[in-house]
Parts: structure tokens; sequence; C-alpha cells
């Protein structure tokens, strides 16, 4: 004769919970290692001169705050803003 189970039972874990679950996974960890870097701008853009920086954060913006705000952050030069808008790159064509 079959014996019943006792206690309770987890359901069969399907291919597709797995895939979901390992999106998931690999989402978080990129979303939360933020290397700083300016997100969307060319390295030329950031490459404002100091005298010539316009403030695009707020007191205690952190590099992440300020890069998602479409900005660059530099903190090495004090007294001038240290998140600041890019520089437009401009296109010619003819």
């Amino acid at each position: 004769m079959f014996s019943e189970p006792t206690g309770p039972q987890s359901p069969p874990v399907t291919m597709e919970a797995r895939k979901f679950w390992l999106l998931v996974m690999v989402l978080a960890l990129v979303s939360s290692s933020s290397t700083g870097q300016y997100v969307g701008l060319s390295p030329n853009q950031c490459k404002v001169p100091a005298k010539e920086r316009v403030d695009c954060g707020y007191p205690e913006v952190t590099p992440e705050q300020c890069n998602n705000r479409g900005c660059c952050f530099d903190s090495s030069i004090s007294g001038v803003p240290w998140c600041f808008k890019p520089l437009q790159e401009t296109e010619c064509t003819f």
C-alpha cells in the first residue's frame, strides 16, 4: 500500500521560476554596485573647467545621486560645485 506524506510539502520549483529569481538577483546586484561612472555621458562632457561649472546638485549630494540626475560629479576641487552640468556635445553636419 501507498502511504500518504505527512507534513507540509514544498511545490516543485519550475525552470521558469529559477530563471526569474536568477534575473532578480542579477538586477539587484547590478543596481547596487554603482561605480560612480558618468551614466549616459561621455568622459569629455564632464571635462568642465572649474570656473565654468554650473551647479546641478544640492548639499551633500552623493556621486550616485548626482549621476542619476544626468550630471557630472568631481569632488577633487574645493570651492566649486562638485555636482555640475555636463558640456553639451554638439555634432556638426554639413
